[in-house]
């Protein structure tokens, strides 16, 4: 550019650079071009290995940055969130579309729903009901969604939430409403077996809007972090050591993770604990009737309802059992 007679400035300008800089290499061709300083170690540089690998044992899924946080800190991790996020971030898809909520008093709503979390040979499904008020969640894994499962699940939500709210929301299956407004606007043909599950129990089903499955906007909500918090990671550790996330596996996990996690965490709507807000509610919900528990959810293993209230050592204890 010199020899074209290309000015100080200008080639200052063209190349981005200061015109002291340009005359220093007009003045010394070979002068020392600077190269950056090396990264910094930091305190997660031991830890990428393990990030990248349970990033690729959860493809296509997505494990949150949250959980990959807490499991580091089991394996001795003294850094903050920030750089498990900042690393994470070339890796991470778009974010699902967010979801309306609305919000209820203590006690008035439960939302309840079957969700499909894998399709195909390995299909996974289960059972997910969350408080309006606390957003206290049950979970419960099942082989089938029809309704003596439904209300079999229905009746162990109530006595693991420690009541009866006053009404269900419902999506519009057929285990719950076999015709919708039928006798007029809002006054729908029930099943007649939820119909009097419901008067037994003393809560009044209602149905979300058709083709609208998000006006449950809590229970979508949760389906969505029951399967990015719980599911995917438990699944790629199982996958670490040959294994598959099966129905009875998932409930022998969930109790634990409803415990310690879920029903534990800062919730990001309410800035509250669901199982603080849960105390609150209590006071409200209705008593359940003195009846036994009943045994007609379709799973290949019977997982006691204990199970599902108490925490339990179940990572570890799960993949030792299986590998033995």
């Amino acid at each position: 550019m010199a020899r074209r007679g290309v000015g100080i400035r200008e080639m200052a300008r063209d190349l981005g650079c200061s015109r002291n800089t340009v005359r220093r290499y007009l003045k010394d061709p070979n002068a020392t071009r600077y190269r950056g300083r090396p990264p910094r170690p930091v305190k997660l540089d031991p830890f990428k290995p393990y990030l990248l690998e349970r990033v690729a044992a959860a493809t296509p899924d997505w494990i949150p940055a949250a959980v990959l946080y807490r499991e580091l800190q089991e394996r001795g991790y003294e850094g903050g969130l920030t750089q498990v996020k900042a690393f994470l971030v070339p890796h991470k898809r778009k974010a699902p579309e967010p979801v309306v909520r609305f919000e209820t008093e203590p006690g008035r709503q439960m939302q309840a729903d079957f969700t499909t979390i894998r399709r195909g040979r390995q299909r996974l499904l289960a059972f997910v009901a969350s408080l309006g008020y606390s957003r206290a969640s049950f979970v419960r894994f099942t082989d089938g969604e029809d309704f003596g499962t439904l209300r079999a699940c229905l009746w162990e939500a109530f006595a693991f939430l420690g009541g009866v709210p006053t009404e269900v929301l419902f999506d519009n299956a057929k285990t719950v409403v076999l015709e919708r407004d039928v006798y007029g606007p809002g006054r729908h043909r029930w099943h007649p077996g939820m119909l009097a599950f419901a008067e037994e129990m003393g809560f009044s089903p209602r149905l979300c809007r058709p083709y609208r499955a998000k006006t449950k906007g809590k229970v979508e909500r949760f389906n969505g972090y029951l399967k990015g918090s719980f599911v995917v990671p438990l699944a790629a550790t199982l996958k670490t050591s040959g294994l598959v996330l099966d129905v009875a596996s998932a409930n022998r996990a969930v109790g634990k993770w409803l415990a310690e996690v879920a029903n534990c965490r800062i919730h990001a709507e309410t800035r509250e604990r669901p199982c603080d807000r849960l105390q609150i509610e209590r006071e409200v919900l209705l008593p359940l009737p003195r009846r036994a528990l009943p045994a007609t959810i379709t799973t290949r293993r019977v997982v006691p309802l204990e199970s599902l209230q108490h925490p339990l050592a179940v990572y570890q204890a799960l993949l030792q059992e299986s590998a033995t």
